[in-house]
């Protein structure tokens, strides 16, 4: 029985792949992409959206404009790592006839959530601001959502943005907090403790030349690879986005432990910082299903095969 998700994205390079992972995969529904401001703009995630979503084909999938900005702070892009058109440049020739729902997301993940017909998953890979605002409009949201995956955050390793804080948390502090604190049944993280574990190489790269993303995802990584030699020394990209995409389609591709976890949001230098109470020296009750682990073959293998589509799929 496949399971049901709506995707909340800052489209961005690593976003766009989730999502040709999530439309291409055999056990999760795509009923819905909601978009967000973070990587870019909110307008540039949203039209990146639609572009994904036509290369697919899969035109029916509704995607649907959230927040433009932070709950409480300015806006923070990722140009040097995404590209100023958050793709890496690619499909910029591509006018999409595919276009936005004229909803708000927030309002839109309340709706869905309360008329699903079968158990809904939400899957985050940008700030948390759409789903802060819905909890802040539907505080019984969490009762009708069976789990939310998301990507953000690192409880034992460095930041990507300041030394402790990983990218999503640091740009909207406030609303990752919302989230943690609202009581959905199950709440999974999935932060840069595994997913740095999760490269996509060169060789991924050659296994995927000739088919129906051969390309885009040549173009789109190009100058994400560049950065990661920069700053790690490796030619290869993490792939932050995908692997939570894949955690809600495989769970067992990560280990994970049920900890209670909180966000900084009052600190001059650890905004956004993930605490993960490891000792329970808080004594707060779990909260989080915190990913420790990865099986980053298996993880890779699974994003491969599932989007290696025959290139004349693609020009049919």
């Amino acid at each position: 029985m496949t399971r049901n998700v709506l995707i909340d994205v800052d489209t961005g390079v690593d976003d766009a792949l989730g999502l040709l992972l999530a439309i291409h995969s055999k056990e999760v529904d795509v009923t819905a992409i909601t978009t967000v401001n973070g990587n870019v703009s909110l307008e540039t995630a949203t039209l990146n959206t639609c572009k994904i979503v036509e290369l697919t084909g899969e035109i029916n999938i509704p995607v649907v404009p959230g927040a433009n900005q932070p709950l409480k702070r300015a806006t923070h892009f990722e140009h040097r790592i995404h590209g100023t058109d958050g793709i890496g440049g690619a499909l910029s020739d591509m006018v999409p006839s595919k276009t936005p729902e004229d909803a708000y997301a927030p309002n839109y993940m309340i709706e869905l959530a309360k008329s699903s017909e079968k158990p809904l998953t939400f899957i985050m890979t940008g700030p948390l601001t759409n789903l802060a605002e819905a909890v802040q409009r539907c505080p019984e949201l969490p009762d009708y959502v069976e789990e939310v995956v998301f990507m953000g955050g690192v409880v034992s390793e460095m930041g990507n943005i300041t030394p402790v804080a990983e990218y999503n948390m640091f740009v909207d502090p406030e609303a990752a907090k919302m989230v943690l604190d609202a009581g959905f049944k199950k709440l999974t993280q999935v932060g840069l403790d595994v997913t740095r574990k999760a490269l996509l190489t060169e060789e991924h790269l050659k296994q995927l030349d000739g088919t129906k993303y051969g390309a885009y995802i040549r173009q789109s990584t190009s100058d994400y690879m560049k950065r990661y030699i920069e700053r790690n020394g490796v030619k290869a990209c993490a792939m932050h986005d995908p692997l939570a995409v894949a955690v809600a389609i495989q769970p067992n591709v990560v280990k994970k432990k049920h900890l209670y976890v909180d966000v900084e949001t009052t600190s001059r230098i650890c905004d956004g910082q993930t605490v993960c109470d490891f000792q329970n020296r808080l004594g707060q009750p779990p909260n989080v299903e915190v990913s420790l682990e990865v099986d980053a073959d298996a993880f890779l293998d699974l994003f491969v095969q599932t989007i290696r589509i025959p290139m004349e799929e693609g020009t049919a």
